[in-house]
């Protein structure tokens, strides 16, 4: 896992992958339209979605094997709730369609993060996340991107 500024991405030496998404993300702004993005076929892709933010109650506890998420915030903030896979009691088997295996959100000690504009967080397949969280103890509607 990597969390950092987005300035600071040039300093990750991960290869040309890295470097296309963080310059597609640098075209970006608030205004950019919700759908899913092709940056380099099925190999690179990114979506800019919407939503409010959500209790951990609510929210899933998710990882991905075959693509690093890279997850940036464009409006409000967002709270991740992190954990290593390995130990975590698997809800639901991975979906190689989809890319995802859920977790059972009680099964685990998370790490917490907040990220805002600027900011970005990078998660490996072994990184268990749960996004969409509330960073206020209240909802708050945010505008984000996300590449895998």
């Amino acid at each position: 896992m990597i969390i950092d500024k987005l300035k600071n991405w040039p300093f990750y030496p991960l290869g040309s992958a890295w470097q296309k998404a963080f310059e597609f993300l640098a075209t970006l702004t608030p205004e950019s339209e919700e759908k899913k993005y092709t940056i380099q076929g099925d190999d690179i892709f990114a979506m800019i979605m919407s939503y409010e933010t959500q209790s951990p109650e609510t929210a899933i506890l998710e990882s991905h094997e075959k693509y690093v998420d890279i997850q940036a915030v464009l409006v409000g903030a967002e709270r991740f709730e992190c954990a290593p896979t390995k130990g975590l009691e698997i809800e639901t088997p991975y979906d190689a369609q989809k890319d995802v295996v859920f977790y059972n959100p009680n099964s685990h000690r998370p790490m917490q993060v907040n990220i805002f504009p600027g900011t970005f967080i990078m998660l490996y397949p072994e990184d268990a996340h749960m996004p969409t969280l509330m960073t206020n103890n209240r909802p708050e509607k945010i505008k984000k991107w996300s590449s895998r």
